[in-house]
């Protein structure tokens, strides 16, 4: 797939996510957006050509989270943000839904559900309570000169 297609790809799924009241994020905004007051989801969406499921995704969560009638700012990243991003939150399957709550990591959704699943999925993250989010981790080195024997 040439560039051109895959651009037009991405601007379609942006477009589809705000259409269904998405904010568009990128590494600028979204720090802001997830620490505002009250809960917020960010949807990392995957590039469209590596398979189906974000435009599933596209579909399918907005809807549940209407149904749920969840009182969430939903927003999402497109891919070249979003894998940047990633190792913040921990996740390893894209697409990925994270929750947020006053800035603090609550839990993700990994991949795609079908609709009764993200129902209730996304019911069960608005009870949750925040936690420490589940980031890769970080190599640590011994200082020059000393030892963990010394």
């Amino acid at each position: 797939m040439d560039s051109a297609h895959q651009a037009a790809g991405l601007a379609e799924l942006s477009q589809r996510l705000q259409s269904r009241g998405f904010a568009a994020l990128d590494e600028t905004s979204v720090d802001a957006f997830v620490d505002a007051p009250g809960t917020a989801l960010l949807l990392f969406a995957d590039d469209p050509r590596r398979g189906g499921e974000t435009w599933d995704v596209a579909v399918v969560l907005p809807e549940a989270l209407r149904a749920v009638a969840a009182p969430l700012r939903a927003g999402f990243l497109l891919p070249e943000a979003g894998r940047r991003l990633q190792p913040r939150y921990g996740f390893t399957r894209w697409p990925a839904a994270v929750f947020m709550r006053d800035g603090a990591y609550v839990g993700a959704i990994e991949g795609m559900r079908d609709w009764s699943e993200y129902q209730s999925e996304v019911a069960q993250m608005l009870l949750r309570p925040s936690s420490r989010a589940p980031t890769l981790g970080v190599a640590i080195s011994a200082a020059a000169g000393g030892s963990c024997g010394e």
